[in-house]
């Protein structure tokens, strides 16, 4: 073989070197989501740790990687990807330790710190294989510049089908555990061709043992790793079913001592019922239940958020509303039909409420938007675009029943001003209720329309309109921020909500449910 024609054969291998690295990078960043959104929530501390981390470990790994190979006499590649292979096969195992440690540094300081220490190890040793590779690659001076350029792009490729292969294809039928698994395993296949290869490309016989050694290392902690996910919850809870989807990780879990049966998703409770007759046991829904008392005329509703579809069972069976439902999360819908019996009696649509609802028609009487539990706050579902395109599906006289989880006094009690002052640049009037008298966190329901809601109706009881009036709820829009698609800040606006509310679940269910 002519020395030109081994070029060439050494360079294919470091093209695909840094190929399969690029790709195994972004592979890690989004799965990273996947690991922390279930005790930090998806929301945009998250992503922002994770791209920080990422872009941190690359630089570093950038610089620590060009003085290695400046320095390795051409090995050592190998050693390199055994031991990011290494560490990424640590991740599923080190994540509950992690997350448990973090917590007490809050929602933003514990999702960057967890994120560091989980995937800075593997990112950084990922981020030094391009610098090697550029080294190998060039012969003489004057050609580091298309060597390193080449080596870039075929990297950066690597990451864009890496994003694609992951986002379109496995995350939708493969857990993140076993992905990462799998990644972990395929780097080690990854090191151990390379250090054959540094072996008789550069003669050097011992390339092989540092890579074995690791693997020998990686092998016995699989076991221990493979199981990492599965967790006792001591017998209280038991768990019926649990699905990791686009959106987040569902289950549906029972506690029979209580008879009790919870739907959740990352860090949000969405749903609970009583297992022996199904009823509602979310209080807030009780409320919204009521509208419908209040203004008879009702006939046609949609709700966003279905969760586990006991509004919209309630709104058909006890006055037979047609009701069209949307949920952006899959599994969770179909959690709500195989385990709270959810029976659609109109449009069930899955899909992300901003785009499906420019495309329904018809006007509907009451639009429930249920979107705002105690995990991530869908921002985008809240602004004033969001609720004029929402007040264009209501009828003349329809009635927006809006559901938001927050303080309603103190620090936090911004993000609940700021909602009322939104809803008040779309909306005429509304009317602001409780869910639980008397405490200030809690699920706070406003509802807006052309009409103020009259509780005189000759629809309502005695006793409801004294439960409603108990309930009913003033707060000052005065520090509120008018949230639009161009500003807003929701996210930052709730954080010690999202805190409080992970440690209310951690309290009910232990630190099993939030960490797998």
């Amino acid at each position: 073989m002519t020395n030109s024609s081994t070029q060439s054969h050494g360079k294919t291998w470091l093209y695909l070197i840094v190929f399969s690295t690029g790709a195994s990078v972004m592979v890690i960043e989004l799965l990273g989501t996947r690991l922390i959104a279930p005790f930090y929530g998806a929301s945009l501390y998250v992503w922002s740790s994770l791209i920080s981390v990422t872009m941190i470990a690359l630089a570093i790994g950038y610089f620590i990687g060009g003085r290695w190979a400046d320095q390795a006499q051409r090995t050592g590649l190998s050693l390199i990807i055994a031991l990011a292979a290494l560490f990424t096969l640590l991740i599923p195992w080190v994540t509950r330790p992690v997350l448990l440690a973090t917590d007490p540094l809050g929602l933003r300081g514990g999702a960057f710190v967890s994120a560091l220490v989980l995937f800075f190890p593997s990112l950084t040793l990922l981020g030094m294989v391009g610098p090697f590779a550029i080294k190998l690659a060039t012969t003489q001076l004057e050609g580091v510049g298309t060597s390193s350029g080449s080596t870039y792009a075929v990297s950066t490729l690597g990451s864009v089908v890496g994003t694609i292969l992951l986002g379109f294809f496995l995350f939708p039928w493969v857990g993140s555990r076993q992905i990462l698994v799998s990644l972990g395993l395929a780097l080690f296949v990854l090191a151990f061709a390379v250090a054959v290869y540094e072996q008789k490309r550069f003669g050097k016989t011992i390339a092989v043992l540092p890579f074995t050694l690791l693997a020998i290392a990686g092998l016995c902690v699989l076991p221990k790793i493979v199981g990492a996910g599965h967790r006792d919850f001591e017998g209280r809870f038991s768990i019926l079913s649990e699905s990791e989807s686009l959106y987040g990780y569902v289950r549906v879990i029972e506690e029979k001592g209580r008879d009790l049966r919870f739907l959740t998703a990352d860090a949000s409770m969405i749903g609970a019922a009583n297992i022996s007759n199904g009823v509602n046991k979310l209080t807030y829904q009780d409320i919204v239940a009521l509208i419908p008392a209040i203004k008879p005329s009702i006939k046609k509703a949609l709700l966003i958020g279905q969760g586990a579809g006991h509004m919209a069972m309630t709104l058909s069976d006890r006055y037979g509303i047609v009701t069209d439902t949307l949920e952006i999360d899959p599994s969770v819908a179909q959690a709500a039909t195989t385990y709270f019996g959810f029976k659609p009696n109109e449009q069930a649509i899955v899909g992300d409420a901003r785009y499906e609802i420019r495309h329904l028609t018809g006007l509907y009487d009451l639009i429930v938007h249920d979107c705002f539990t105690g995990g991530s706050e869908p921002a985008h579902l809240l602004t004033v675009e969001t609720l004029q395109q929402l007040q264009s599906l209501l009828a003349p006289e329809g009635i927006l029943a809006l559901n938001f989880v927050a303080f309603g006094q103190g620090e936090g009690q911004q993000a609940l001003a700021s909602v009322s002052k939104t809803v008040a640049q779309v909306f005429s009037n509304q009317s602001l209720f409780i869910s639980e008298p008397g405490e200030d966190f809690n699920d706070y329901i406003f509802l807006a329309g052309s009409q103020p809601i009259d509780l005189a109706s000759q629809s309502l009881n005695a006793e409801q309109i004294d439960w409603l009036n108990k309930r009913k709820f003033t707060t000052d829009g005065g520090n509120g921020i008018v949230m639009t698609d161009n500003l807003n800040p929701l996210e930052h606006l709730q954080a010690r909500k999202s805190e409080h509310y992970r440690h209310v679940l951690v309290d009910w269910f232990g630190n099993n449910l939030l960490v797998r």
